[in-house]
């Protein structure tokens, strides 16, 4: 029994009309009249009643009919849902971000994936600081990772999706508070909060490296994340060096400052390892193109997507 004597069986008990199943189904009559008595006499039953003048369905065909059409039905399900899949339309990509710096971005991408695949799974990973998301891209624990520049691990590929500035973040009752901009030599004497140095954040290395380049290594108090080091800083217990995405957080009793001078800039990006597989990733790539676009000018320039 082979599926096109399934569907001849079905197209002829729908239409009860030999030349009209013959017709539906882009074949001469013959050849389905064989079809039919080849399944017939497989069955070793009779399915249909005919003659010159009618065609109708036996008992032993009425009973064959329903769970033949749930076969053809599973089987189109199937085959979609493998199709669907090879487009990734289905499956499941495991993404990690740092919490308060993803707060524009994922979800730009999350909504996005969800219009254009409701049935791919997206898994987050939060509290994935950047360069522990780059570590765990490349050793394929994440399918994407948020992540900054720069990216160094062999076989991961980025997309740079934005830049940022640091910028400084105050008690708003702190002296430097009343300053336009605030110079990083002037808070050599601060306590600092940051981020653990073994977590990972590209920030924190980012603002220590600023300090060594203004004179001094900043005395740093650790918080385990941007929220919390924020509200620290407002409640007075230091000061830190923080990126503009993360301005959004406007804790009663914190402000922000401008840096004087060139900008200190990083750049924000998203990394897969470059033999990753999976359609749904790819599927969740071809998204972000348009969801979380390439900045336009020197920035895209200088990251162009896939380089690694």
């Amino acid at each position: 029994m082979e599926l096109r004597h399934l569907s001849a069986f079905v197209a002829v008990a729908e239409e009860l009309h030999f030349g009209r199943a013959a017709k539906r189904l882009q074949m001469a009559q013959p050849p389905l009249s064989q079809q039919i008595r080849q399944l017939e006499k497989e069955l070793g039953v009779q399915l249909f009643e005919r003659n010159t003048r009618s065609v109708r369905l036996t008992r032993a065909g009425e009973s064959f009919l329903q769970p033949v059409r749930t076969v053809l039905d599973d089987l189109d399900t199937a085959v979609r849902a493998a199709k669907a899949a090879g487009r990734g339309e289905y499956g499941r990509v495991t993404i990690g971000f740092a919490g308060a710096s993803s707060h524009e971005t994922l979800p730009h991408l999350t909504r996005a994936v969800r219009a254009a695949h409701p049935a791919l799974e997206l898994v987050m990973r939060g509290q994935t600081y950047a360069n522990v998301a780059l570590d765990r891209v490349a050793d394929g624990s994440l399918d994407l990772g948020f992540v900054r520049l720069p990216v160094t691990r062999p076989g991961v590929a980025y997309r740079v999706i934005d830049e940022e500035e640091m910028v400084c973040a105050l008690p708003f009752d702190h002296p430097l508070a009343r300053l336009e901009s605030v110079p990083i030599g002037v808070l050599a004497e601060e306590p600092f909060v940051s981020f653990p140095a073994n977590t990972g954040s590209t920030v924190r290395d980012a603002m220590v490296g600023a300090c060594e380049a203004a004179g001094f290594n900043p005395r740093v108090v650790q918080a385990p994340d941007s929220y919390t080091i924020l509200a620290l800083v407002a409640a007075g217990v230091g000061v830190t060096l923080t990126v503009t995405s993360v301005q959004h957080i406007q804790q009663h009793g914190l402000v922000y400052r401008p840096l004087p001078g060139p900008p200190i800039r990083l750049q924000a990006a998203l990394a897969w390892r470059a033999d990753n597989p999976s359609a749904a990733l790819r599927a969740v790539l071809a998204v972000a193109e348009e969801a979380l676009p390439t900045p336009t000018g020197p920035v895209g320039n200088r990251a162009p997507a896939g380089r690694n």
